[in-house]
């Protein structure tokens, strides 16, 4: 059975994977609109890896028999100077996502609910890849710093991304 704080933190970090997810929505327009589709193409990828996110939150929630909340979302940023300036601004975003994993996860072994950090531990292990991809691509980035071609095949590279739901029970919407 799962604790009131700990349905309303859960609550809380659903609502803030669909802001993530509006961001990265954002940043593909904004990439789109500087001419990247390969950027734009990576971005909505991560845009629907969010969605993801958010709805295995949902779906947990929902089978743990708590009527979920939705809030407001603030708008989020659209414009950016460079490719490099929106993966820095991903990756301090993917920061602030593990940092709330894990205070769900302490949240979850103080209150010993052992179903909840079963849960969670996907999401730890996510976000130690989220943060080495996005490392990853600001190093390529400051490699090339602004010649045009280094950023056109950096962005041909992104463009490569596909979105491929994950294994386990992770449908996007509640199954039947």
């Amino acid at each position: 059975m799962i604790s009131k704080s700990m349905a309303e933190a859960l609550n809380t970090h659903m609502n803030f994977e669909l802001y993530s997810a509006n961001i990265y929505l954002s940043m593909s327009s904004a990439a789109n609109e500087m001419g990247l589709k390969g950027a734009a193409t990576w971005f909505m990828v991560q845009y629907q890896e969010e969605m993801v996110h958010f709805m295995k939150f949902f779906n947990y929630l929902v089978g743990q028999g708590i009527n979920i909340t939705l809030t407001a979302s603030k708008a989020v940023p659209n414009k950016y100077k460079s490719l490099q300036e929106m993966f820095e601004k991903t990756l301090a975003h993917e920061q602030i996502v593990t940092s709330r994993i894990n205070d769900l996860t302490e949240l979850a072994v103080k209150e010993k609910d052992h179903a909840s950090q079963i849960f969670l531990q996907w999401f730890v292990t996510e976000q130690i890849e989220e943060e080495n991809n996005d490392r990853d691509i600001i190093a390529k980035l400051k490699l090339v710093g602004t010649n045009g071609h280094g950023i056109l095949m950096i962005d041909g590279d992104l463009g490569t991304r596909m979105f491929v739901a994950p294994a386990g029970g992770a449908a996007p919407f509640p199954v039947a």
